[in-house]
Protein backbone atom coordinates (compact mmCIF):
# COMPACT_ATOMS: atom_id res chain seq x y z
CA UNK A 1 0.00 0.00 0.00
CA UNK A 2 1.42 3.36 -1.03
CA UNK A 3 2.31 5.85 1.69
CA UNK A 4 -0.38 8.49 1.90
CA UNK A 5 0.37 12.17 2.10
CA UNK A 6 -0.19 13.57 5.57
CA UNK A 7 -2.68 16.44 5.52
CA UNK A 8 -3.04 19.06 8.22
CA UNK A 9 -6.18 21.15 8.72
CA UNK A 10 -6.05 24.09 11.13
CA UNK A 11 -9.15 24.71 13.24
CA UNK A 12 -10.38 27.02 15.97
CA UNK A 13 -12.24 26.18 19.16
CA UNK A 14 -16.00 26.63 19.06
CA UNK A 15 -17.57 28.18 22.12
CA UNK A 16 -21.24 28.42 21.13
CA UNK A 17 -23.28 25.33 20.30
CA UNK A 18 -26.53 26.92 19.12
CA UNK A 19 -27.97 27.26 15.64
CA UNK A 20 -27.13 30.97 15.46
CA UNK A 21 -23.49 30.26 16.27
CA UNK A 22 -23.35 27.57 13.58
CA UNK A 23 -24.98 29.93 11.08
CA UNK A 24 -22.38 32.62 11.75
CA UNK A 25 -19.58 30.11 11.25
CA UNK A 26 -20.99 28.98 7.92
CA UNK A 27 -21.24 32.59 6.78
CA UNK A 28 -17.48 32.79 7.35
CA UNK A 29 -16.92 29.68 5.22
CA UNK A 30 -16.38 27.48 8.29
CA UNK A 31 -17.86 24.09 9.22
CA UNK A 32 -18.77 23.21 12.84
CA UNK A 33 -16.94 20.08 14.02
CA UNK A 34 -17.04 17.79 17.02
CA UNK A 35 -14.07 15.51 17.76
CA UNK A 36 -14.79 12.28 19.66
CA UNK A 37 -12.90 9.21 20.86
CA UNK A 38 -9.39 8.50 21.88
CA UNK A 39 -8.17 9.42 25.32
CA UNK A 40 -9.54 12.96 25.45
CA UNK A 41 -12.87 14.64 25.99
CA UNK A 42 -15.04 15.71 23.03
CA UNK A 43 -13.85 18.95 21.46
CA UNK A 44 -16.05 21.46 19.62
CA UNK A 45 -14.18 23.16 16.79
CA UNK A 46 -14.60 24.74 13.36
CA UNK A 47 -12.49 24.47 10.20
CA UNK A 48 -12.53 25.88 6.68
CA UNK A 49 -15.15 24.30 4.42
CA UNK A 50 -12.79 24.44 1.41
CA UNK A 51 -10.18 22.26 3.14
CA UNK A 52 -12.67 19.67 4.41
CA UNK A 53 -14.47 19.54 1.05
CA UNK A 54 -11.14 18.91 -0.72
CA UNK A 55 -10.51 15.93 1.56
CA UNK A 56 -13.96 14.46 0.87
CA UNK A 57 -13.39 14.86 -2.88
CA UNK A 58 -10.06 13.03 -2.76
CA UNK A 59 -9.60 9.40 -3.78
CA UNK A 60 -9.79 8.19 -0.19
CA UNK A 61 -12.78 10.43 0.57
CA UNK A 62 -14.32 10.07 4.02
CA UNK A 63 -11.68 7.43 4.88
CA UNK A 64 -8.86 9.96 4.61
CA UNK A 65 -6.71 10.26 7.72
CA UNK A 66 -5.62 13.84 8.40
CA UNK A 67 -4.26 15.91 11.26
CA UNK A 68 -6.64 18.41 12.83
CA UNK A 69 -4.72 21.11 14.68
CA UNK A 70 -7.13 22.95 16.98
CA UNK A 71 -5.78 26.23 18.33
CA UNK A 72 -5.38 26.02 22.11
CA UNK A 73 -6.05 22.26 22.17
CA UNK A 74 -3.40 20.61 20.01
CA UNK A 75 -3.12 18.31 16.99
CA UNK A 76 -4.66 14.87 16.58
CA UNK A 77 -4.95 12.42 13.72
CA UNK A 78 -8.63 12.12 12.86
CA UNK A 79 -11.05 10.41 10.50
CA UNK A 80 -14.57 11.36 9.45
CA UNK A 81 -17.08 9.62 11.71
CA UNK A 82 -20.27 11.23 10.43
CA UNK A 83 -21.16 14.21 8.27
CA UNK A 84 -24.22 16.29 7.48
CA UNK A 85 -24.78 17.59 3.96
CA UNK A 86 -27.13 20.39 2.93
CA UNK A 87 -29.56 18.58 0.61
CA UNK A 88 -30.21 21.70 -1.49
CA UNK A 89 -26.66 22.96 -1.96
CA UNK A 90 -24.84 19.64 -1.58
CA UNK A 91 -22.51 21.35 0.91
CA UNK A 92 -20.97 20.01 4.11
CA UNK A 93 -22.57 21.81 7.07
CA UNK A 94 -21.41 19.72 10.04
CA UNK A 95 -19.04 16.84 10.73
CA UNK A 96 -18.15 14.49 13.56
CA UNK A 97 -14.52 13.38 13.60
CA UNK A 98 -12.97 10.33 15.25
CA UNK A 99 -9.77 10.91 17.20
CA UNK A 100 -7.38 8.07 16.34
CA UNK A 101 -5.23 6.14 18.81
CA UNK A 102 -2.06 4.37 17.70
CA UNK A 103 -2.63 0.60 17.41
CA UNK A 104 -6.40 0.87 17.80
CA UNK A 105 -8.56 -0.48 14.97
CA UNK A 106 -11.41 1.45 13.38
CA UNK A 107 -14.57 0.34 11.59
CA UNK A 108 -15.10 1.91 8.17
CA UNK A 109 -16.87 1.25 4.88
CA UNK A 110 -14.83 0.98 1.70
CA UNK A 111 -15.87 0.66 -1.97
CA UNK A 112 -16.18 -2.78 -3.58
CA UNK A 113 -14.59 -3.02 -7.05
CA UNK A 114 -15.28 -6.00 -9.33
CA UNK A 115 -12.24 -6.78 -11.45
CA UNK A 116 -12.20 -8.74 -14.72
CA UNK A 117 -14.65 -9.84 -17.40
CA UNK A 118 -16.71 -12.83 -16.20
CA UNK A 119 -16.60 -16.04 -18.25
CA UNK A 120 -20.39 -16.09 -18.29
CA UNK A 121 -20.39 -12.67 -19.94
CA UNK A 122 -17.66 -13.49 -22.48
CA UNK A 123 -18.96 -16.89 -23.49
CA UNK A 124 -22.49 -17.23 -22.17
CA UNK A 125 -24.04 -13.93 -23.15
CA UNK A 126 -24.71 -13.09 -19.52
CA UNK A 127 -24.73 -9.74 -17.75
CA UNK A 128 -22.76 -8.95 -14.59
CA UNK A 129 -24.89 -7.29 -11.91
CA UNK A 130 -23.23 -5.74 -8.84
CA UNK A 131 -25.56 -5.95 -5.84
CA UNK A 132 -23.39 -4.27 -3.18
CA UNK A 133 -21.18 -1.20 -3.63
CA UNK A 134 -19.52 -0.97 -0.20
CA UNK A 135 -18.08 -3.36 2.37
CA UNK A 136 -17.77 -2.72 6.10
CA UNK A 137 -14.36 -3.62 7.52
CA UNK A 138 -12.23 -3.27 10.64
CA UNK A 139 -8.51 -2.49 10.44
CA UNK A 140 -5.78 -0.17 11.66
CA UNK A 141 -6.24 3.39 10.40
CA UNK A 142 -3.07 3.39 8.32
CA UNK A 143 -4.11 0.14 6.64
CA UNK A 144 -7.51 1.28 5.34
CA UNK A 145 -7.60 0.26 1.65
CA UNK A 146 -8.94 2.61 -0.99
CA UNK A 147 -11.18 -0.26 -2.14
CA UNK A 148 -11.72 -4.01 -1.89
CA UNK A 149 -10.92 -5.52 -5.30
CA UNK A 150 -12.47 -8.90 -6.17
CA UNK A 151 -11.67 -10.90 -9.31
CA UNK A 152 -14.87 -12.03 -11.07
CA UNK A 153 -13.32 -13.35 -14.29
CA UNK A 154 -14.20 -16.99 -13.47
CA UNK A 155 -17.87 -16.35 -12.73
CA UNK A 156 -20.24 -18.26 -15.00
CA UNK A 157 -23.91 -17.70 -15.80
CA UNK A 158 -26.09 -17.98 -12.65
CA UNK A 159 -23.03 -17.83 -10.34
CA UNK A 160 -23.37 -15.66 -7.23
CA UNK A 161 -20.44 -13.98 -5.47
CA UNK A 162 -20.74 -13.76 -1.68
CA UNK A 163 -18.72 -11.95 0.98
CA UNK A 164 -17.35 -15.35 2.01
CA UNK A 165 -15.71 -15.62 -1.43
CA UNK A 166 -13.48 -12.59 -0.83
CA UNK A 167 -9.86 -13.75 -0.35
CA UNK A 168 -8.63 -13.45 3.24
CA UNK A 169 -6.39 -10.54 4.20
CA UNK A 170 -4.60 -10.64 7.54
CA UNK A 171 -4.68 -6.86 7.93
CA UNK A 172 -8.43 -6.55 7.33
CA UNK A 173 -11.46 -8.04 9.09
CA UNK A 174 -14.63 -7.98 7.01
CA UNK A 175 -17.66 -7.13 9.14
CA UNK A 176 -20.35 -7.48 6.46
CA UNK A 177 -22.20 -10.80 6.81
CA UNK A 178 -20.47 -13.68 4.92
CA UNK A 179 -23.82 -14.67 3.36
CA UNK A 180 -24.31 -11.27 1.72
CA UNK A 181 -24.55 -11.57 -2.08
CA UNK A 182 -22.23 -9.12 -3.82
CA UNK A 183 -22.69 -9.86 -7.53
CA UNK A 184 -24.25 -12.31 -9.95
CA UNK A 185 -24.12 -13.15 -13.65
CA UNK A 186 -27.60 -13.32 -15.09
CA UNK A 187 -29.20 -13.90 -18.48
CA UNK A 188 -31.23 -11.26 -20.23
CA UNK A 189 -34.17 -13.00 -21.86
CA UNK A 190 -35.68 -11.48 -24.97
CA UNK A 191 -39.36 -10.77 -24.68
CA UNK A 192 -41.46 -12.99 -26.92
CA UNK A 193 -43.68 -11.21 -29.41
CA UNK A 194 -47.35 -11.68 -28.58
CA UNK A 195 -49.09 -14.20 -30.86
CA UNK A 196 -52.06 -12.66 -32.61
CA UNK A 197 -54.54 -15.34 -33.67
CA UNK A 198 -55.73 -15.02 -37.25
CA UNK A 199 -59.45 -14.53 -37.45
CA UNK A 200 -60.82 -16.57 -40.35
CA UNK A 201 -64.27 -16.77 -41.83
CA UNK A 202 -65.06 -19.87 -39.79
CA UNK A 203 -64.49 -18.00 -36.53
CA UNK A 204 -66.90 -15.23 -37.44
CA UNK A 205 -69.95 -16.79 -35.87
CA UNK A 206 -73.22 -14.93 -35.73
CA UNK A 207 -73.60 -13.33 -32.33
CA UNK A 208 -76.14 -14.95 -30.09
CA UNK A 209 -79.31 -12.96 -29.70
CA UNK A 210 -80.42 -13.05 -26.13
CA UNK A 211 -84.09 -13.97 -25.78
CA UNK A 212 -84.44 -15.17 -29.38
CA UNK A 213 -85.82 -18.57 -28.33
CA UNK A 214 -88.40 -16.93 -26.04
CA UNK A 215 -89.62 -14.67 -28.85
CA UNK A 216 -90.13 -17.60 -31.24
CA UNK A 217 -92.00 -19.56 -28.59
CA UNK A 218 -94.37 -16.64 -27.95
CA UNK A 219 -95.04 -16.32 -31.69
CA UNK A 220 -95.96 -20.02 -31.99
CA UNK A 221 -98.40 -19.76 -29.06
CA UNK A 222 -100.07 -16.75 -30.69
CA UNK A 223 -100.61 -18.69 -33.97
CA UNK A 224 -102.17 -21.61 -32.04
CA UNK A 225 -104.69 -19.35 -30.32
CA UNK A 226 -105.76 -17.99 -33.71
Amino acid sequence: MAEREQLTVHAEQREGRGKNDARRLRQRGMVPLTIYGGEGEPVAAAAQLSELAAILRSETGHNTIFTLDVAGVGANDVLFLDRQIDSLRGRLIHADLRRLVRGQKVEVTVPLHLVGDPFGVREGGGVLEQLVREIEISCRPREIPEAINVDVSQMNVHDVLHVSDIPADESIEILTSPETALATVGIVREEEEPVVAAIGEETLAEPEVIGKGKKDEDAQQSETKK
